[in-house]
């Protein structure tokens, strides 16, 4: 099934005892686009604080009260390293929080599947606090903000044509199959989809996305109709459109 990140947004996530808060961002790598992590605001109850959680840790959704259960304790999480979101998130960082829940490391081959929450195994929990400098290494993963990039422009390789409104999310994978496209400014009531595969390179400073497709080419793509949420027909339409262009 394909979820509209901004759907998913907002969510609470329930624990055993409470609700630890509401999901107010995604982090994923920018090399397979994989959303790694949840960000939980826990304003409600930790003041100024935002927890990470991998999207395995999530239970079966109840959409009729839009919450994930998590199979966690609100004093696992109160307890869990506190991360710096405005920081780059380190691999040194994201061992940390593995190593608390005893959660397995998705970069060792743990799927990221959704909906089964893993089983929970006390780790150490003496490192309050985790700083976001000095990462570990060089296998650092490039995790990006999805929230971060809405709003950045998009130029096709004649011409520019809109901005990223939103990203459609596979929940077997946790994957961004598309960015959703808003074409307004030169396509009105017009949105598309975008393959991660269409871009050629994203100027993190310029915030702009450049693909590898032509103007023309984006404008005769099939259409994208946000009352489909859910449906693959657009994407397997998308796929097959793209593909016959090389």
């Amino acid at each position: 099934m394909l979820w509209d990140a901004s759907l998913i947004k907002g969510y609470a996530i329930a624990a055993h005892d409470g609700q630890l808060g509401g999901v107010s961002d995604f982090l994923f790598e920018d090399v397979h686009w994989t959303i790694r992590w949840l960000v939980v605001d826990t304003a409600h109850w930790l003041a100024g604080r935002k927890v990470l959680l991998p999207p395995s840790a999530l239970g079966h959704p109840n959409v009729q009260a839009r919450q994930f259960p998590v199979n966690l304790t609100m004093q696992q999480v109160k307890d869990s390293p506190e991360i710096d979101t405005h920081r780059p998130v380190s691999r040194q960082m994201e061992e940390h929080i593995y190593d608390f829940y005893g959660w397995e490391r998705y970069w060792m081959g743990a799927m990221a599947a959704p909906f089964v929450a893993p089983p929970y195994t006390p780790g150490s929990n003496t490192l309050e606090h985790v700083s976001a400098e000095n990462p570990s290494n060089a296998d650092d993963p490039h995790l990006r903000s999805a929230a971060a990039l809405v709003g950045y422009r998009i130029h096709a390789t004649d011409a520019g044509m809109g901005h990223v409104a939103d990203f459609r999310i596979d929940d077997a994978s946790w994957r961004i199959r598309h960015l959703v496209i808003d074409t307004r400014n030169w396509w009105p009531g017009q949105q598309v989809l975008l393959s991660p595969r269409t871009i050629r390179k994203i100027d993190w400073v310029d915030r702009s996305i450049h693909l590898n497709v032509s103007r023309e080419q984006i404008e005769h793509s099939p259409a994208y109709d946000p009352a489909k949420v859910g449906d693959r027909v657009d994407e397997a339409l998308t796929l097959k459109y793209y593909r016959r262009r090389g």
